[in-house]
């Protein structure tokens, strides 16, 4: 079986559930599948040295030779929106060319980042008349509405749905990462029987407690180990409600005991950095994405990790981040839409949830956990519990590679 991929990113760039992908090239190549991936120059998340590193690689082999990966030279990704879908539409035209005239092809499969990518898919499956398989992480245009830019039935939604509904059409499989994803799907008409669900898991064994005596980031960022902290790791962006955040970090910091720390990079983060200015919240830290390596500290820093959305951005959606934090045996903090994430968190007894937007209640939950450290830390028990029963690497990827030879 050779697949091929056409990667929106790829190693070495930097992304809050990275590890997904490369847990799945470990699983097709344990299973003898071939990946050939198309990408462009790695750009986000990584050093300028990385850059200049990789800017000149063009052909490389992963996964003892299983993997086989072709880069073409694209300019960095910024933040200018312009630039960026000048960018986008660059590497989506390379990676047409590139898929229609590669060889020996068996069947294609790529992922939902950017939007565009599964309509690309779509167009190379009809000249290569091979099925393709669709990893749906994100459903747009829903994406664009809870993040306020594009109202329903404006034109930009209305190009979304029609890339939407020809990615889905000519999908062979998708694969949704939970059951309203795919409940959303259908509703606009996809056949249950193209859908697979496949929750994200979270790698067991590279994710686990760490205790805080051992914990280096302590150290490394001068945190003071006898207070209770409050985590955010991923991305820092207009979606993850990081005004109400800093209002109840604000509102708490008369308890010096209590401490924030938002781990991660985004659209929105230099705005966190001002808005921590002018209002002189001295509870809160702002730290860098950490290399994976460092996972297991990094979930392990807070006492509690957060799971936090503004109202409408999650409806469809449980935060593969939420898998980490229970990995690492701490309780969930999630202010999010009321979905199955409110279900897990409430019949696992794995942490607190209140609904998106509600701050006094997100604020109560901070302080319960604050004030009994015993009921915490068995929530975070409860937690890791859950993951060794529901959400291994070795379910998630199995399921995966089911998936694909389905159509060997």
């Amino acid at each position: 079986m050779r697949i091929l991929q056409l990667a929106g990113y790829f190693y070495p760039e930097q992304a809050a559930s990275i590890y997904l992908e490369e847990n799945r090239y470990q699983a097709f190549a344990d299973n003898d599948f071939q990946t050939i991936v198309y990408t462009a120059t790695p750009t986000r998340g990584i050093t300028e040295a990385q850059y200049n590193e990789f800017k000149g690689r063009k052909h490389e082999y992963m996964y003892d030779g299983k993997l086989e990966v072709f880069r073409f030279p694209m300019f960095r990704e910024g933040k200018n929106p312009i630039l960026r879908a000048l960018r986008y539409s660059l590497i989506s035209f390379i990676q047409f060319y590139k898929g229609i005239t590669a060889r020996d092809i068996d069947l294609i499969y790529v992922a939902s980042t950017p939007p565009t990518q599964g309509a690309l898919a779509a167009l190379v499956k009809k000249i290569k008349k091979v099925p393709f398989v669709y990893n749906l992480q994100d459903i747009f245009p829903d994406s664009l509405a809870g993040t306020g830019l594009a109202k329903k039935d404006s034109l930009l939604w209305k190009i979304g749905r029609v890339i939407e509904n020809f990615t889905y059409r000519n999908a062979d499989k998708i694969i949704v990462i939970s059951e309203d994803f795919k409940r959303n799907i259908m509703e606009k008409g996809v056949p249950e029987e193209k859908i697979v669900v496949v929750y994200n898991w979270v790698d067991e064994e590279a994710v686990r407690h760490v205790p805080r005596e051992e914990n280096k980031l302590f150290d490394m960022y001068g945190l003071d180990r006898k207070k209770f902290y409050v985590t955010y790791s991923g991305n820092i962006g207009l979606t993850q409600n990081m005004d109400m955040l800093l209002e109840v970090a604000k509102e708490l910091e008369e308890d010096p005991n209590i401490q924030f720390v938002l781990i991660g990079e985004g659209a929105y983060k230099k705005r966190v950095e001002e808005i921590i200015a002018e209002k002189n919240i001295g509870n809160v830290t702002l730290l860098p994405f950490q290399p994976y390596e460092d996972i297991s500290h990094v979930f392990s820093l807070g006492d509690a990790g957060l799971v936090i959305s503004k109202p409408g951005v999650g409806e469809n959606s449980v935060p593969s981040k939420t898998w980490s934090i229970l990995s690492a045996s701490r309780p969930v903090l999630a202010n999010f839409d009321e979905n199955e994430l409110k279900s897990i968190v409430a019949e696992n007894q794995c942490g607190i949830f209140t609904k998106a937007g509600d701050k006094e209640a997100f604020k109560q939950a901070i302080l319960d956990l604050y004030h009994d450290r015993e009921h915490c830390e068995q929530l975070g028990r409860n937690g890791r519990e859950f993951i060794l029963k529901n959400l291994t690497r070795a379910v998630g990827t199995q399921k995966y590679v089911d998936v694909i030879k389905g159509f060997m």
